[in-house]
């Protein structure tokens, strides 16, 4: 199984940006999402944006993975 992650962006540079996974920061390839900008929030797979998530739905996937990583530490 692969899971896709939501980061948001810090910084664009040519065809890599800056992403912000919760306090950790990873360079990523951007160039299969059109119209990105900084502060935009993107689905992660293997190194790449695959798609541009609005601000609410990557919010909510963060809290839920969140919540999920939680339950795990305590079972």
């Amino acid at each position: 199984m692969c899971y896709a992650i939501p980061a948001k962006i810090l910084s664009m540079k040519g065809d890599q940006a800056t992403v912000d996974y919760g306090g950790v920061e990873k360079s990523i390839n951007y160039t299969l999402v059109d119209d990105l900008e900084e502060g935009d929030y993107v689905l992660i797979h293997a190194g790449f944006a695959i798609e541009k998530l609005d601000r609410t739905s990557a919010l909510e996937s963060i809290k839920t993975i969140r919540n999920y990583v939680e339950w795990g530490k305590k079972n």
